[in-house]
């Protein structure tokens, strides 16, 4: 079996989806349809059934996964280590993060670089479908992940942004027009959903409105680029934070700032039982650095005779101290 394959491989049975697996590759989804085939055929058996609602791990593929991944792993950190000591790096910092916004942290790296030049932070992307999974399974050591959150195996750090909570919708939507919108408004919406767990998607997206009525929730997304095409059809609206506005422009989708929902507030999480030195100077690092606040967010509404108008959301207060949860 060829590296590129059992990539393939690894990534469907955590993506069990052909076409994020592709996305996330950078190839087609045929080439990865032909990459599983190809296995199964050395095999002998199934590694992933097939349906039009899903596609999920064979026992034999499950045990596979579980025989390959350390082997995988191994194999990639060691390359990783020649070509950090090639470069003059001796240590690495995986940040996890949930959103594409990685300019907006831009001082939180630069500061930790300054502080650890012979440190390689890099960059891997969390899915909202298992937010602390990779955590847990140690493929980052650090991630940012908004508040609240309730894990009592995680370490909840200092907060790096607070930014506003904005109604994303489509150009043609009825709300797409208004320059504030509240809670109440999405009486009789289908707002999307998908984040876990429960506690946290709440957070975001509330089951009742201020006066009771429910939010019917609607289809659940595990990744940015599953959102938006939704969200443009008019299929549904999305509760997302203000940078979505400048990372997602796009003409299709209007953003309209929620003035009753509170502060989206943003911090660093750890698995507590793996600490390290690094981590804490990466901590310490954001307690130094101002938390980034969205003052400076211009979110475009497109209003409903297509007239373009550009509001910036209001800035937040300072951040609290970080704590640990119990």
């Amino acid at each position: 079996m060829e590296l590129r394959d059992i990539e393939i491989f690894l990534t469907l049975a955590e993506e069990l989806h052909f076409g994020r697996t592709a996305e996330r590759l950078h190839v087609t989804p045929a080439r990865v349809s032909q990459s599983i085939k190809k296995q199964e055929r050395r095999i002998g058996a199934a590694l992933f059934e097939r349906n039009n609602r899903a596609v999920t791990l064979t026992p034999i593929g499950r045990q596979l996964v579980e025989d390959l991944r350390p082997m995988y792993r191994g194999l990639h950190e060691g390359f990783e280590r020649a070509i950090r000591a090639a470069g003059g790096k001796t240590e690495v910092l995986r940040l996890g993060m949930l959103s594409s916004n990685v300019q907006d942290f831009r001082p939180l790296l630069d500061g930790f670089h300054a502080r650890h030049p012979a440190c390689e932070a890099q960059i891997r992307y969390v899915g909202f479908g298992d937010p602390f999974g990779p955590l847990r399974d140690g493929e980052v050591d650090v991630q940012i992940a908004w508040l609240p959150v309730r894990e009592a195996d995680l370490t909840v750090g200092p907060v790096v942004r607070i930014e506003p909570v904005v109604l994303a919708v489509g150009a043609g939507h009825r709300l797409a027009g208004q320059k504030t919108v509240s809670y109440e408004d999405l009486a009789g919406e289908v707002v999307i959903g998908g984040a876990k767990p429960d506690y946290w998607r709440e957070a975001l997206v509330p089951s009742h409105t201020p006066s009771g009525r429910p939010i019917r929730i609607g289809p659940a997304v595990t990744a940015e680029s599953e959102l938006l095409p939704i969200l443009s059809n008019g299929e549904a609206v999305a509760l997302v934070h203000s940078h979505a506005g400048r990372y997602h422009s796009r003409p299709d989708i209007a953003y309209v700032p929620v003035h009753d929902a509170p502060p989206a507030r943003w911090a660093l999480l750890w698995r507590t039982a793996t600490e390290t030195d690094l981590i804490r100077s990466f901590a310490l690092t954001a307690r130094e650095v101002e938390p980034s606040v969205a003052e400076n967010d211009r979110t475009t509404y497109v209003p409903v005779s297509g007239e373009s108008v550009s509001r910036a959301p209001t800035a937040i207060g300072p951040a609290s101290r970080w704590h640990r949860r119990a």
